[in-house]
């Protein structure tokens, strides 16, 4: 009889996609991901957290049953099951759509007599970003993180080894999020939401001088909401969308490099994580990385968590459930 392979599991049930992931306890290797977007209507710029959570519900049980069969065709042994309960560490953090994680990760550990491991939504993200980027780090050592997304433009502070990486916010934006700018001006341009990949994909037809929209940075803290004003005036005086989405994805990578400077010099950290996933563009990961590397005598190393995983995945919790196994031991 073969040995049964040690694995932890993640579960994460953001505001956009139901994840299911696997890992080997041993190495951390990806054996298992799924994911579910869910599904938005057209012209319509988000969802609401009962229809999120429906949603989640009506994906679940075929995912949790594909999983099952998974598992036990390979002779996987769950020994871990990793949740994201919240999207934050944060007392007031909460979003119903979680809790369809929490159950099903609660009925799959109880099947598999496991333990549960709860962490949050963001603190997924960081561990998925420095399994993916190349982030060597040292136990202890402190690093600055920019969560990019559709609901969070946090720029933390964090530290290699500890319990959730001990995230510390610095600042965080002052009005829309970054995602929220990127998907009203695509639902502008007439573009599916979420607008990010298709945003990106539109600026790539653009071979000519775009216009420019100024960054907006207020004490390290940015804001979108003057630029997503200068947007909306582009395209009502005609503006080819594809400058449009040049000068937008411009826009976000200046405001981001203006950001990270005041991070850095707030707390004298170099290191830099670019998570969540507005971070998996490339154009603005290619125009920082230039900068960067321009000024890496004053500005430090920039890490970017890989495009697959920097959108809402359930790799991190799944990380973080065997980093429990491993303290454990």
């Amino acid at each position: 009889m073969r040995e049964r392979r040690a694995v932890a599991v993640g579960v994460d049930t953001s505001n956009y996609t139901t994840s299911l992931c696997v890992v080997d306890a041993a190495h951390g290797e990806l054996l298992h991901d799924e994911r579910r977007v869910l599904h938005v209507g057209p012209g319509e710029r988000g969802l609401m957290q009962s229809a999120a959570l429906f949603q989640h519900v009506q994906n679940l049980p075929a995912m949790l049953e594909r999983l099952q069969a998974a598992i036990g065709g390979a002779g996987w042994d769950i020994r871990a099951v990793g949740v994201s309960e919240r999207p934050r560490d944060l007392p007031d953090s909460y979003m119903p759509v979680f809790q369809a994680g929490v159950l099903a990760a609660r009925a799959l550990a109880a099947g598999a007599d496991a333990a549960v491991l709860a962490t949050t939504h963001q603190a997924g993200h960081v561990a998925a970003g420095i399994a993916t980027s190349g982030m060597a780090l040292a136990p202890g050592e402190a690093f600055i993180v920019l969560h990019l997304s559709g609901g969070t433009t946090d720029v933390l502070q964090g530290a290699a080894g500890v319990r959730g990486f001990g995230l510390r916010p610095l600042a965080e934006g002052l009005d829309l999020h970054v995602g929220q700018f990127v998907d009203r001006v695509g639902v502008r341009l007439g573009l599916p939401f979420p607008s990010g990949p298709h945003l990106e994909r539109l600026a790539r037809d653009w071979d000519g001088p775009a216009p420019s929209i100024p960054s907006a940075v207020r004490g390290g803290r940015p804001s979108f909401s003057g630029p997503l004003s200068a947007a909306f005036r582009m395209i009502d005086r005609g503006v080819p969308a594809a400058a449009v989405a040049t000068a937008v994805q411009r826009n976000i990578a200046a405001t981001v490099e203006k950001v990270i400077r005041s991070a850095q010099e707030k707390t004298g950290v170099a290191p830099v994580l670019l998570v969540g996933g507005v971070a998996s563009n490339q154009a603005i990961r290619g125009r920082l990385a230039e900068r960067f590397w321009q000024r890496a005598d004053e500005m430090g190393p920039l890490y970017f968590c890989a495009p697959r995983f920097a959108s809402d995945s359930a790799f991190g919790v799944a990380l973080i459930a065997r980093e429990s196994m491993s303290a454990n031991r």
